[in-house]
């Protein structure tokens, strides 16, 4: 019988057949698109790639590969100028040098080569051990090629460091700015220094290599001021030799600003306010001028002050903090200052009328209901008698601002404060604060400088979180007078002054009125701002500003100083006491009445309000007022009748 030969093939693939019907299965959609999608991403990526660094970073690279083979010179471009608003220049850029590294030269050397030329720079330039390390890492070197050393350098600087004949050395022209009257406008007009690492937060494109505006209008305005820098290349052979140039940056210089500022007038008061406070034995002190129909910051000055000419150790480290700028960053009580507000709040709501009158024997006793035997004090600063809304202002009442803020109880003592009545309803707590909140207290006022401070308007919520105490009746009389946790910064008082003077609008207070180019282009012009306007309610405004000029011509004004100038102020003064009623701040806010300027034929375009303040003051709220008589004596013969 014939064997049947089996073949291990076959038997395999007729058990697979079996197993399957089909010998190949098709690849599903979603596998291709899949392989779609993938492909269109990695396309995707690599054009962009190719485009960032072939479009948007073309410009970046293609310096890189020109100064691979060549140096780079660059021509550093001059700082826009800052005038005053009679266009009279406030800073002016003087031609100076600057000390560069050029780093990869530099960093071809060897080590010991690299710490000797460190070593003589240092002391050549007069820099503390360690200075150029320090400096070289904080340098990115994919942005930079070459890092300042020093700037403003001296001959005898410049003669020794070309004897040095090192390739890594570059010496470029330069520009030194100097402040005219550096004291004076320093708060103003500020400073410039060298890009630090805090700079880099605000700016990533900074380079180290860049100076820019460190406070005032030279920080606020750094963008339209710096300008750009110009760059040449010069190409080299194989030897070093240059074989030619290429200019790809041409420098634009940076845009003139027209501030607001009154350079003349700014002098005087500087003057005489720090006059005033060598005399007072003070240290700190504040003057503010605005003009109320428009905004536009007239004068503005903080004590001590710095020379901007000159920041170093002494100043940075000095305890009175001369570069804090206490006309807009400093927090203060505003004492009596405060209460014609409280005064057109409480016309506002009706809670009395101009004529009401109340009685200030000195001093108020509230019951303490919890010790009978233990009232309350508050105190007056003297006893003024019967007082209406006009007397009330004029003398700094502070019994009838009291009563209009916080209410009089039945059992007050003594008795018949109010005339024809035995209690009194107040504004209360949450009106008070509604009232501040219209005039612009508690938030910023939008002046164009950096830091400036926002206040803080006093809440019993608050009050009761912080503290653990409920909010008092005590509490509400405080801040009636502008004492207690009431805080407002100088360029808010005074702005909310000049609501008053304009006859009820609030603007927004600013420095600059214009920038305009190299070329006579204009680039920005400010016009005024409105905040807030409360002019439909002018005759409770005129209500107020009656009291305010019996301020001055009432024999009990307590700003009667001012009676004597040839032109009629409206005015209010302030005492207020802190740090536990240890020392006392004097304020003084006034301006020019609109019908006052009107009848002498005087622009309302010259109307002006003024703030001064005098920290730690010994005489109280009367030691503002000569320094107020002197300023707006100055500027009556100076600038209103002059032509």
């Amino acid at each position: 019988m014939k064997k049947k030969e089996l073949y291990l093939e076959e038997a395999v693939l007729d058990d697979l057949a079996k197993d399957l019907e089909v010998l190949e299965l098709p690849l599903s959609r979603r596998a291709f698109k899949f392989v779609i999608i993938l492909f269109i991403f990695v396309i995707s990526i690599i054009t962009l790639r190719v485009l960032f660094l072939g479009v948007w970073k073309n410009h970046f690279y293609e310096e890189r590969a020109l100064i691979n083979i060549g140096e780079a010179t660059t021509f550093r471009a001059e700082r826009g100028i800052i005038f005053d608003r009679f266009k009279e220049p406030l800073v002016k850029n003087l031609p100076a040098f600057r000390l560069n590294l050029k780093l990869v030269e530099f960093f071809k050397n060897k080590e010991q080569q690299r710490i000797e030329t460190i070593k003589t720079l240092e002391d050549i330039l007069v820099l503390p051990s360690g200075y150029i390390e320090e400096l070289f890492k904080k340098v990115d070197l994919e942005k930079q090629n070459s890092l300042t050393i020093a700037r403003e350098l001296n001959i005898d600087q410049i003669i020794k460091i070309k004897n040095l004949n090192l390739s890594a050395i570059q010496i470029e022209d330069d520009f030194k700015r100097e402040y005219f009257q550096g004291e004076i406008f320093s708060h103003l007009i500020g400073y410039v220094g060298p890009v630090d690492k805090d700079d880099f937060k605000k700016e990533i494109s900074f380079s180290f290599n860049d100076v820019i505006g460190k406070s005032g209008l030279e920080a606020y305005y750094d963008g339209e001021l710096r300008g750009e820098d110009g760059e040449i290349i010069d190409y080299k052979n194989v030897s070093g030799e240059i074989v030619g140039d290429k200019l790809t940056k041409n420098p634009i210089p940076g845009n003139q600003i027209y501030s607001t500022i009154d350079a003349g007038f700014q002098t005087y008061f500087y003057n005489r306010l720090k006059k005033a406070l060598n005399e007072l034995g003070s240290r700190a002190g504040v003057g503010l001028a605005l003009n109320p129909q428009n905004g536009e910051i007239l004068a503005l000055i903080s004590l001590p002050s710095f020379n901007s000419n000159k920041i170093d150790k002494e100043v940075l480290d000095n305890p009175f903090k001369p570069l804090f700028n206490r006309a807009i960053s400093g927090i203060y009580t505003p004492g009596s200052t405060i209460k014609p507000l409280v005064a057109f709040a409480a016309l506002k709501e009706k809670i009395i009328d101009s004529n009401k009158k109340i009685f200030s024997a000195g001093y108020m006793e509230i019951p303490n209901p919890y010790q009978p035997e233990f009232p309350s004090i508050f105190p007056d600063w003297k006893s003024h008698g019967w007082v209406n809304l006009y007397s009330a202002i004029a003398r700094s009442c502070n019994i009838y601002f009291y009563a209009l803020g916080g209410g009089l109880p039945l059992n007050i003592k003594p008795t018949g404060i109010i005339e024809n009545l035995e209690s009194f309803e107040g504004l209360g707590i949450e009106k008070l604060k509604e009232y501040w909140q219209k005039f612009g207290f508690g938030e910023k006022t939008g002046i164009d400088l950096f830091f400036e401070g926002q206040g803080f308007l006093p809440d019993p919520d608050k009050k009761e979180e912080n503290t653990g105490e409920i909010w008092r009746l005590g509490d509400t009389y405080n801040v009636s007078i502008g004492q207690g946790d009431f805080l407002v910064t100088p360029v808010q008082l005074l702005n909310y002054i000049a609501t008053i003077a304009s006859g009820g609008k609030i603007y927004r207070p600013f420095l600059v009125k214009e920038i305009i180019s190299e070329q006579g282009e204009l680039i920005k012009k400010t016009d005024p701002i409105i905040l807030k306007d409360y002019s439909s309610d002018i005759e409770i405004i005129k209500e107020i500003e009656k009291g305010m000029i019996d301020t001055v011509e009432k024999s009990y004004g307590t700003a009667h100083l001012l009676s004597a100038l040839p032109i009629s102020v409206a005015a209010k003064t302030g005492t207020s006491q802190v740090e536990g009623k240890t020392k006392i701040n004097a304020f003084f806010v006034g301006y020019l009445p609109s019908n006052v300027l009107q009848e002498k034929k005087i622009s309302l375009d010259k109307q002006i309000a003024i703030l001064v303040l005098v920290e730690d003051a010994q005489e109280g709220g009367l030691n503002a007022v000569p320094v107020a008589k002197d300023v707006l004596e100055w500027y009556y013969y100076n600038r209103l009748i002059k032509d």
